[in-house]
């Protein structure tokens, strides 16, 4: 491959032949759908459309930056221009009903394609009411629920993320053509477009390294214009090539084109969906496009040298297109007329998105999480039972009364978990069902979350709450994916952790509790269950709702006395956001969770004090805390996360703001100081709430 050509600037844009001998590797993704038929009304058609969506797409990016931007009427704005030929052809064979794709801030035109109006291109743009997510988010993160064509998942503002949801949808093709039996998904593929610089991501490489291990019908579409922002690809990739580099990865089909050559991209682009459609394996694509416009309206791209402009305007795929279209396909006078259709379309779109009204900002907090939060399911009295044998009861049954629920994670499947809440359900439900991912967190979660939004119920695992923290960019798109799509989408997966301190250690790497991290997670719910009973109720209610939960399994109550409750039963349900009143009392209130309850219990045996047990900290039952410091006008807030911004001040602040003439004594807390929990015993014992220190709080309250 001739090196990529050097400005002042930098390496720029990758001007090439092909680095791969396209032919020799994509032989055996021969044409074979109707698109790729060879008479001239077939080609005719095909070309009008992909005309038509680069034109439309065109016409869109001129209007916002030329008029609408200066304006002021649109904030965030990112040209296709010079993307846009490439996008369009795909689009033209992501037709399968089962096909999803997860993209990017720049993939508009493949969107349009897929079925995404001008006018609803604008209204995104613009924030205005009909809009796909009526002004919630910007309109260049893209969504479109299935129209005629294929899916396009709600994408991210975070460069990367859109890559490992892609690997999700593809796992779950597999699952239901081959686990469920429904032919219907065979044949249909994932496909994930990405610039170039998101190769260096966490995402991408997690998403390679899902699709890879388990041969998924996934394309990973790379559009490689040299840059990333003003950074050039050889801080992304060396060699500039990503294509070139992995061409030692085993089970990854490579291919490579330029996308500003209308022949060529739609040979090899279609060869190289083929390629997945047949279920061979993923495939990854480089496409090369020139980036026409800076990376926003408001990048003047002064690191790029006139030489390399240049350059890059001789690859515009527009006149190229035309110039193809008019020697072999169109007429001049059709492609006239094509170019005043679509222009005239398009500014009638405009218009009408223009004078759309503003969205209705007194409902601007819905959709963030489903309003139903269960209900109680009948009890039973079963045999007496440690919390982590009824998590994994609850998870037998629930697989074996849901086809579509999928239990996965790190050593969940052979071993059945660090913690042994998953043994022997991969014997009983097998490796499609119940097995084991790589050490990869942040694959897990945006796994669970492309499979989740194809309709499976992801169950995953991350084996102490530390590390979750590589998955937090999926767990905060995850939250807000109801809220920002109006609840076309939503993703339901339920997400179980051990935290806490050990019964026989600590220390700052699994002793972690953090759940307020999570309570200011937008859209999830929380559940943290101090017992069997309540442990049971509400893991198979998340199992059951609406929304993406996290499942806390405190490490010191898994298999021991102080949570050890009766079984209630296979159909017991807890809804969340409603507490327990673990005992009666009159002088003062306890409110706590998790292993604390039990402490609490012992601290305050004789004394006349209510422990009130949360059992979910998303939704928290703001009403029975209230209700029981209005009865006993003194309140201990106790919790085992760190004090600042712990869960307690939110709860502490709230009892101060609306119950204050209700209190005969300040606020007191309880908590963690602000340091990590330590290994040694001793030192755990000193951060840790104990019994005697609860007891010495509850002393100072009622003395007050």
């Amino acid at each position: 491959m001739p090196k990529p050509i050097a400005s002042k600037a930098g390496n720029g844009f990758p001007v090439s032949g092909l680095a791969i001998n396209v032919t020799a590797r994509a032989s055996n993704g021969e044409a074979s759908s109707t698109a790729m038929s060879n008479d001239s009304a077939s080609q005719h058609a095909f070309w009008e459309r992909v005309a038509r969506t680069l034109l439309t797409s065109r016409a869109l990016d001129r209007i916002e930056e030329q008029e609408m931007a200066p304006k002021g009427l649109v904030t965030y704005q990112f040209s296709a221009r010079g993307h846009d030929l490439a996008q369009a052809i795909l689009s033209e064979f992501i037709t399968h009903p089962h096909d999803g794709a997860t993209c990017y801030y720049r993939s508009r035109p493949f969107v349009l394609g897929q079925g995404l109006t001008a006018e609803e291109a604008f209204l995104g743009s613009l924030a205005r009411a009909g809009g796909m997510t009526d002004g919630r988010d910007i309109g260049v993160v893209h969504l479109l629920p299935r129209r005629e064509r294929g899916t396009v998942l709600p994408a991210s503002g975070d460069v990367g993320a859109q890559y490992s949801p892609g690997a999700g949808w593809a796992q779950s093709l597999v699952y239901y053509a081959k686990t469920l039996k429904d032919e219907s998904y065979r044949g249909a593929i994932a496909v994930t477009l990405g610039g170039d610089a998101s190769t260096a991501t966490n995402g991408f490489w997690a998403a390679l390294n899902i699709a890879t291990t388990l041969e998924l019908p996934m394309l990973f579409f790379i559009e490689d214009n040299g840059y990333g922002i003003s950074v050039t690809s050889d801080f992304q990739t060396p060699g500039r090539n990503i294509a070139k580099n992995l061409a030692a990865f085993t089970d990854l089909q490579l291919f490579e084109c330029r996308g500003y050559e209308p022949e060529e991209a739609k040979k090899h682009i279609h060869a190289a969906v083929e390629y997945v459609r047949k279920w061979q394996g993923p495939a990854l694509i480089r496409v090369e496009v020139p980036r026409l416009s800076g990376h926003s309206f408001t990048d003047t791209a002064i690191y790029k040298s006139p030489e390399l402009r240049l350059l890059e305007e001789s690859h515009d795929p527009l006149p190229k297109l035309e110039s193809f279209l008019s020697k072999n396909i169109f007429s001049k006078k059709e492609w006239a007329t094509l170019v005043d259709e679509v222009e005239r379309n398009v500014r009638d779109a405009a218009d009408r998105a223009e004078a759309a009204p503003v969205p209705d900002a007194s409902r601007v907090t819905t959709h963030v999480r489903s309003t139903n939060n269960g209900l109680e399911g009948a009890k039973e009295t079963g045999p007496r039972m440690n919390l982590q044998d009824a998590v994994r009861k609850v998870l037998e049954t629930e697989l074996a009364a849901n086809p579509k629920l999928l239990v996965f994670g790190e050593d969940v499947g052979a071993k059945g978990g660090v913690h042994g809440a998953t043994v022997d359900l991969q014997r009983e439900f097998g490796v499609d069902r119940v097995f084991d991912t790589s050490l990869n967190e942040e694959g897990i979660i945006g796994r669970s979350v492309g499979m989740a939004i194809a309709g499976l119920r992801p169950v995953p695992e991350i084996q102490f709450r530390k590390y979750a923290d590589p998955a937090t960019e999926q767990i905060n798109d995850c939250g807000t994916i109801r809220w920002r799509t109006l609840s076309k989408f939503t993703a339901p997966v339920v997400v179980r952790i051990p935290v806490g301190f050990g019964k026989k250690t600590g220390d700052p790497w699994h002793s972690v509790s953090g759940e307020a991290f999570f309570a200011h997670t937008i859209g999830w719910r929380v559940a943290y269950p101090s017992n069997t009973e309540d442990a049971t109720g509400l893991l198979r209610s998340a199992l059951r709702g609406g929304d993406p939960t996290f499942f806390f399994e405190h490490r010191a109550l898994l298999d021991t006395a102080q949570a050890r409750t009766n079984y209630p039963g296979d159909n017991f349900t807890l809804p969340f956001g409603k507490a327990r009143v673990h005992r009666a009392g009159n002088r003062a209130t306890i409110v706590t969770w998790g292993a604390m309850v039990d402490r609490a219990t012992q601290a305050a045996e004789r004394m006349d004090v209510e422990i009130l047990d949360l059992r979910t900290i998303v939704p928290w039952d703001k009403d029975a805390v209230l209700a029981s410091v209005r009865k006993t006008s003194r309140v201990l807030v106790l919790h085992e996360d760190g004090w600042t911004c712990g869960f307690g001040g939110e709860i502490a602040a709230t009892i101060s703001q609306e119950v204050f003439t209700s209190l005969d004594a300040p606020v007191e807390r309880l908590a963690v100081p602000d340091c990590p929990v330590p290994y040694n015993t001793t030192l755990m014992a000193s951060v840790v709430p104990g019994i005697a220190e609860i007891h010495a709080a509850l002393e100072r309250l009622l003395q007050w």
